[in-house]
């Protein structure tokens, strides 16, 4: 049967067993591994405190970037706090953290730190729990912790405007949901009959297509190939993020999809765009740990330096990346003090040689970090 006889995958006539070419797939694969290796082996050199924050950067982008490719914006500070807390990684002040932010970094710690704990349909019950503490996506009330029922119409994934929309995909319909997920769990939690590295990129693409819930399927999807990922190197530890990648190559991620879905059940294309993909997070990981490493590098450096709580918490904003300016006036918001007591510490900071004025232009004062004079990173600004 070819795909022409039926429109998604789901309906052919040999669902789900899927099919890949794994002569073709070998040099990715190896090519992962490789890169895998790389990572590990600097991971391995640094010391077991700086591997934990390189678990706190990786995990805080994994919660982040998974929201935000179905349009969620979570607070960076909030996700970073939140885990922290629960891994016991010192961060200094902690931000406040809302029960949205805590639901999604339950779910992403659960699957990873659980990585080897069966997948259940209560498991999965309770990551969808998490992700709608409210019990409403937007402003829509939705079954959670329960299959949908598609009381509304089929469960769809649609684009454009009203009366314009184009559908991309149809899942397989809800009375069919409790069948359907029955093999794909004895699938994940049965001996491996695939490469590990395959199998993470067969469950991600199963999970999306059976779209068992009303909503949170991708971020589940992406929460499960975590899972597996976790399985496949041995280690709970997060040190790359598969979902900050696909948000970088977003558009991308969801042709792949579309034409896999409506495509047959032979998946190669999508494991080789899987893996291309996983290799690239796992080097973007490497960027990720030099930043470690030079804000481990800042901390020596200014060890002796005597700080008050607010410069302590905006150098480490600074150094944990983010983008923009930073002012007096916005060094007042952020740490909730007066004008006068922030251009106070900045003051301070500037004497001392933290800081330093940015040669950027504009109509405000701006000041960066300055840079290390024993290997550190250039000055940032927020």
């Amino acid at each position: 049967m070819n795909s022409g006889d039926y429109t998604y995958i789901w309906q052919a006539s040999d669902w789900p067993a899927w099919r890949y070419d794994l002569a073709a797939l070998a040099g990715p694969l190896a090519d992962v591994s490789r890169a895998q290796g790389l990572l590990l082996g600097r991971l391995a050199d640094i010391g077991l405190a700086l591997r934990d924050q390189a678990n706190l950067a990786a995990l805080t982008e994994d919660v982040v970037k998974t929201s935000e490719i179905e349009g969620e914006q979570l607070n960076v500070a909030s996700v970073r706090s939140s885990i922290a807390r629960r891994l016991g990684v010192d961060i200094g002040a902690l931000a406040p953290v809302d029960r949205h932010v805590e639901g999604v970094v339950e779910m992403v710690l659960d699957a990873t730190t659980n990585c080897d704990a069966p997948v259940t349909r209560e498991r999965l019950f309770g990551w969808h729990a998490a992700l709608f503490p409210t019990g409403y996506s937007g402003l829509s009330k939705i079954a959670i912790g329960a299959w949908r029922d598609d009381a509304n119409g089929p469960m769809q994934v649609v684009s454009g405007p009203v009366g314009r929309q184009r559908v991309h995909f149809e899942a397989p319909p809800a009375d069919r949901i409790e069948q359907e997920t029955s093999p794909f769990l004895d699938w994940i939690n049965g001996s491996l009959n695939e490469p590990p590295l395959i199998k993470a990129g067969l469950g991600h693409l199963w999970f999306v297509t059976l779209h068992p819930f009303d909503d949170g399927n991708g971020r589940i999807a992406r929460a499960i190939g975590d899972l597996l990922l976790a399985r496949a190197e041995g280690s709970p530890q997060r040190f790359y993020s598969l979902s900050a990648q696909i948000q970088r190559e977003r558009k991308a991620y969801y042709d792949i999809l579309e034409r896999t879905q409506k495509g047959t059940l032979d998946v190669t294309e999508w494991m080789a765009w899987f893996l291309a993909t996983l290799h690239s997070a796992v080097d973007q990981a490497q960027h990720t740990l030099d930043a470690v490493l030079a804000k481990a590098r800042f901390w020596q450096h200014w060890a002796s330096t005597p700080l008050n709580e607010r410069q302590a918490m905006l150098l480490n904003r600074l150094l944990d990346g983010f983008e923009g300016k930073l002012t007096s006036s916005k060094w007042a918001a952020i740490a909730q003090c007066s004008p006068d007591t922030a251009l106070r510490d900045v003051n301070e900071l500037l004497a001392r040689g933290v800081l330093r004025k940015s040669d950027a232009g504009g109509r405000s004062t701006s000041y960066e970090l300055n840079d290390l004079h024993e290997g550190g990173r250039p000055g940032r600004s927020i």
